[in-house]
């Protein structure tokens, strides 16, 4: 029999992940239900709202710490129903079931692995919220969750939640909580909202801004933007459920952040809290712009190291002129956003999305949500950006000719890389020619005009000058 310690050991790791004690756990939940004026007999409901990797990582996450304590807390995640997945998936779901015994041993306590028999042999027809309940994302099936309690109405899912984690692309952002807006018009008490989205939309009329998902669903519901925060860093969903060591940081009105890092902070997943919620989040998504380049001269240059940090080089001087722009401090943003954008060209989908599209794995008319991977939001955000950064009403001083240009005039990958994706006028061979262009300034040099340079717009984040 194992000793008492020893049982304290095992008991400490529950689907892989590192927990913190009973006591600390039920501590933090405690605080967080009496911020949120909870009575006994009354459960905080968190709610997932898609189910993407980083969504049902995050989920996952908070089932596996708070999951046991049922009368104080009730963990769900919402997703459309009808998602077949198909034959090569589930013949792939059922060797990442044998190849794990603990997930085997689980199947069959639950009387679920007969399904998966049956699917691998074509006898059967699985579906995406289904193997949820089990466990498995289809975006990132090498990766088993613990089980999720999962809902496919929506109004079933959110109508009570104090808690909504958006885990939603930022293309579906708006279109989901419009339809949200209709199951709280009777609500006294406003939820909180934790978005994780990643990507951005320009809104050039009546002047040129940039539209947030927290902005999306700010609008989209109607709910103040002191209950509305932003969750982001440099994190791969597996990775961190397999508890590699993680930050990130919850960004909005200090009344929850405070609390709401506390409550989500783990052993390995380390969770810091910031004031600045809308340039966090516009950060999030601009590194996503240029990790799509980053995979396309990977791929074109046979993974050279010299031509990947030449690129490396170029698209992190255009950033960091575009947050000159979009930021009062930009120099306060430099370790986060690299930080995000290092990962992202690591191992992001962005970067792996680009890399396909110059192998020919991958093409355009495919469109930006891709099987396995999701919504590749890099797509819309190079639009965005583009579009936004093009208007003459934001013009800077060109350092050559001393004449005002649109910002994006300073930025040639964004250039480049909008004709590839978006309007297609150029191949992608074109992101190397922007390399090896013999007039392209030395990046220090777009550095030091946007350092020396009053570039600020206040007014792209919907700030008053």
């Amino acid at each position: 029999m194992p000793s008492t310690s020893e049982e304290m050991a095992q008991n400490s790791h529950v689907n892989g992940l590192i927990q913190s004690s009973d006591a600390s756990l039920e501590d933090k939940l405690d605080e967080l239900r009496h911020l949120m004026g909870k009575t006994e007999g009354d459960p905080l409901r968190i709610v997932g709202v898609g189910a993407g990797a980083w969504g049902s990582v995050f989920t996952a996450l908070l089932q596996d710490s708070y999951g046991h304590l049922r009368d104080k807390v009730l963990i769900r995640i919402w997703r459309r129903p009808g998602k077949i997945v198909d034959k090569a998936t589930a013949e792939q779901l059922f060797e990442v079931i044998n190849s794990r015994e603990d997930v085997l041993r689980r199947l069959i306590r639950r009387c679920a692995y007969l399904k998966y028999v049956e699917a691998r042999l074509g006898d059967r027809t699985l579906y995406a919220d289904e193997i949820l309940k089990d466990g498995f994302c289809l975006n990132m099936i090498d990766t088993p969750v613990c089980p999720l309690k999962v809902v496919v109405n929506l109004q079933e899912a959110v109508w009570d939640a104090d808690i909504v984690i958006n885990g939603l692309p930022s293309t579906e952002t708006r279109g989901v909580f419009e339809e949200i807006r209709k199951y709280w018009k009777e609500r006294i008490t406003m939820p909180i909202i934790i978005s994780l989205a990643k990507g951005i939309e320009a809104e050039l009329e009546p002047e040129p801004r940039i539209i947030t998902p927290t902005l999306m669903i700010n609008r989209a519901t109607g709910i103040p933007v002191e209950n509305i925060l932003y969750l982001g860093g440099p994190n791969i969903a597996s990775e961190i459920y397999n508890k590699e060591y993680a930050n990130a940081r919850i960004c909005g009105a200090e009344k929850w952040r405070k609390p709401l890092a506390k409550f989500l902070r783990q052993p390995h997943f380390i969770v810091w809290d910031n004031g600045d919620l809308v340039t966090h989040e516009v950060m999030g998504g601009l590194k996503n712009v240029y990790a799509i380049g980053a995979g396309m001269v990977a791929a074109l240059t046979n993974e050279s190291a010299t031509s990947k940090s030449v690129y490396f080089a170029l698209c992190t001087s255009e950033m960091i002129f575009i947050t000159h722009l979009l930021a009062e401090e930009p120099e306060k943003l430099a370790g986060p956003l690299l930080a995000d954008t290092y990962v992202t060209l690591l191992k992001g989908r962005n970067a792996w999305y680009g890399q396909q599209l110059a192998k020919g794995g991958l093409n355009l008319e495919m469109g930006d949500s891709i099987k396995g991977k999701g919504m590749i939001q890099g797509v819309s955000a190079v639009k965005g950006f583009y579009e936004l950064l093009s208007q003459s009403s934001l013009s800077v001083l060109h350092p050559e000719g001393n004449k005002p240009v649109a910002p994006v005039e300073l930025c040639p990958i964004l250039k480049v890389l909008y004709k590839i994706l978006i309007t297609r006028e150029f191949p992608l061979q074109a992101i190397l020619d922007a390399l090896r262009d013999e007039t392209m300034h030395d990046p220090k040099d777009r550095i030091e005009i946007a350092q020396t340079h009053v570039f600020y717009r206040p007014s792209l984040l919907g700030n008053q000058p």
